[in-house]
């Protein structure tokens, strides 16, 4: 039976995420775990998070997970959610700025009062950005397999992703300004989003990931 491990470090609403992949595929085992070992030995590796970066990564450096995360994502399939594709960039403006894990090149940003406008109505947006909204696929990927372009995702963060290399960008959002939604390399997949909130598109992800073996 295929294990997947949801890394718990103290920070996210797993359990979400764990019955929403039971729920597309009951046949795999899904743990939700914070033993490094177990983590090492599963088929495929959730990140979820949310909250503040600085909070995750120190929860990271307390339970010893740093490195486990390290190794996971260099050869295991691999899915950060939310602050899971944050704390892949290598730093955040959080705190005056914060070293994050430095997986793919770019940054998290908070989102600049002075940009937060619709850009056809003109009215003011709120922070965090709270609600649905579309993600555009930039390229093709096995986690887009069966989802509509512009498909609706359920969004809640105050910083966004700034990556600094087009090749890694999977997907886009506009609010405000456009900003990276999905981030792709190699065995690895990460969304801004939750995909365990967003209804029919959000399931299918997870029904991909779960029959992914990492390549593309």
């Amino acid at each position: 039976m295929k294990h997947i491990a949801v890394i718990d470090y103290g920070m996210g609403n797993l359990r979400s995420v764990q019955k929403a992949i039971e729920h597309v595929a009951s046949a795999v085992r899904v743990t939700v775990t914070s033993d490094a070992d177990e983590i090492r030995q599963a088929d495929s590796v959730v990140f979820p998070g949310q909250g503040a970066i600085s909070g995750c990564l120190a929860a990271l450096q307390k339970h010893e997970l740093r490195e486990t995360v390290l190794e996971v994502t260099r050869h295991k399939p691999f899915l950060g959610i939310c602050l899971g594709l944050q704390a892949l960039f290598e730093f955040s403006e959080e705190g005056g700025g914060t070293p994050a894990l430095g997986l793919l090149p770019g940054c998290a940003r908070l989102f600049p009062p002075e940009r937060m406008r619709d850009a056809v109505s003109g009215r003011a947006l709120k922070v965090p950005h709270m609600g649905w909204n579309q993600v555009h696929q930039v390229h093709a990927h096995p986690l887009w397999t069966g989802i509509a372009q512009d498909a609706h995702f359920y969004f809640v963060h105050s910083y966004y992703v700034e990556c600094s290399d087009s090749r890694y960008i999977a997907g886009e959002t506009v609010y405000g300004l456009r900003f990276t939604a999905a981030a792709a390399h190699e065995n690895l997949f990460a969304l801004q989003c939750h995909p365990e909130k967003s209804q029919k598109a959000g399931l299918q992800l997870l029904r991909n990931f779960v029959a992914w073996d990492g390549s593309i």
